[in-house]
């Protein structure tokens, strides 16, 4: 069981690094939006990409999990583009 919680602790700190590389392309997203004065969210964007990890999905997670937890990183994360 130690053996596995160490692997998890090196996944989460994984993860914890590539969703701060996310909110740095946020961030870049969000400063391209408002200097050329666009909209800074994009409704349609998130439905496209929860779907593609929902079709990307192969477990064990479920769809409705995938759904949750990227709904989440993207509501978290849309602060850094304002």
């Amino acid at each position: 069981m130690d053996e596995l919680r160490g692997r998890i602790d090196e996944l989460d700190a994984e993860l914890l690094a590539l969703l701060n590389e996310r909110a740095k392309c946020v961030m870049k997203i969000g400063a391209i939006k408002q200097k050329e004065n666009t909209e800074i969210l994009v409704p349609q964007r998130e439905i496209e990409l929860l779907d593609r990890l929902i079709s990307i999905n192969r477990g064990p997670m479920t769809s409705k999990m995938v759904q949750h937890i990227f709904q989440e990183i993207i509501d978290t994360l849309k602060d850094l583009q304002k």
